[in-house]
């Protein structure tokens, strides 16, 4: 079924947007909190949390909204993925929570044991939540088992397959790296230098794990290339994500921070994109032999739901991006480190 304007083609393209930018704004949160035990000390770790405090809570209102409008246009694989990786799900969950509670509450008390414990959990919760994240993302691409019901007929350790471990360890790599260039972005001094030493090992796990998880790809789920051989103009999309890494290697060796970052979020956004390319248009790919896989086509909302959500989401969105551009001027430059808030 076709439906006017192609509601369904739109609304997929608006799911990955949102998505993408949950993914370029809160992977460098992510990335601080894996690189905040590495920081020594309770000025460093509180000079990074800075960093993060006035915009990481607005960044994950992106995650909401992007579930909220899987829900809305699919509300099949929605219904299907939260079910059938309850447990990963609850997981996320779980490591959103410690790690909201981590940042509000780890200053609330002087005791360096207190702190510490804070400190750790903050670390292990983004972590997990960019580990999770990659996992899910991989098991859409190589695909999970399902009935004709659209139903998860796999267990918990289906999900934790080598392909989906590969790409969420390179989720884990790549928010490292984004969260260092933001942290060199952000702060001075000592500090900074030792970020900048952060950002040269983190770009190299994150070029190894890419490099694996593109020959990983190409070898396991091949079936990824077919849209890019049938329009050759969206090869376009590999080429500037292959460049913005290797704009990345070079700005951040040339001191230019903010166009490291840029390329960073490219990067980020590139590889969101070579995802929705390779799956289009399937949504959740069914690995079962003969199966039928979940598309925009087979598991979206009625036309009526698309266009009123559709007209709601057009009004909704200059808030969102315009709030969220507020807060990013507002907040722009370095973390004054004379005025601790967390």
């Amino acid at each position: 079924m076709s439906y006017p304007l192609d509601l369904q083609v739109a609304w997929f393209l608006l799911v990955g947007v949102l998505l993408v930018g949950y993914a370029v704004l809160d992977g460098f949160d992510l990335g601080i909190g894996m690189l905040h035990m590495f920081a020594k000390g309770d000025t460093e770790r509180r000079t990074l949390l800075n960093s993060i405090g006035p915009v990481w809570d607005g960044n994950e209102v992106w995650l909401i909204t992007g579930g909220g409008a899987l829900f809305a246009a699919f509300p099949e694989v929605y219904a299907t993925v939260f079910s059938g990786f309850y447990l990963p799900f609850y997981l996320l969950l779980t490591a959103l929570i410690f790690r909201a509670v981590a940042i509000e509450f780890r200053s609330k008390h002087e005791s360096p044991k207190w702190r510490n414990n804070w400190d750790i959990s903050f670390s292990v919760a983004s972590l997990v939540i960019a580990l999770l994240a990659g996992v899910a993302l991989g098991n859409m691409v190589v695909g999970i088992p399902l009935d004709k019901e659209f139903e998860y007929t796999g267990g918990f350790f289906n999900l934790l397959n080598p392909y989906a471990l590969v790409v969420g360890i390179t989720t884990v790599a790549l928010f490292a790296m984004h969260g260092a260039i933001y942290a060199v972005l952000k702060t001075e001094g000592e500090l900074q230098e030792k970020a900048k030493k952060w950002i040269s090992a983190t770009t190299a796990l994150f070029g190894v794990c890419y490099v694996i998880a593109t020959f990983a790809t190409i070898i396991f789920v091949p079936n990824m290339l077919s849209n890019m051989k049938a329009a050759p103009a969206l090869m376009v999309v590999p080429v500037v994500n292959l460049l913005s890494i290797i704009g990345i290697f070079y700005t951040t060796r040339t001191g230019k921070e903010m166009h490291a970052f840029i390329l960073s979020c490219i990067n980020i956004a590139c590889l969101m994109a070579l995802f929705g390319i390779g799956l289009f248009p399937n949504l959740v790919t069914n690995n079962v032999a003969d199966g039928i896989s979940m598309t925009i086509r087979n598991s979206s909302s009625t036309e009526a739901s698309l266009t009123t959500m559709f007209s709601i989401a057009l009004l909704g969105m200059p808030f969102v991006i315009a709030y969220t551009a507020a807060i990013y001027w507002v907040f722009r430059g370095k973390v004054n480190t004379k005025h601790f808030h967390y």
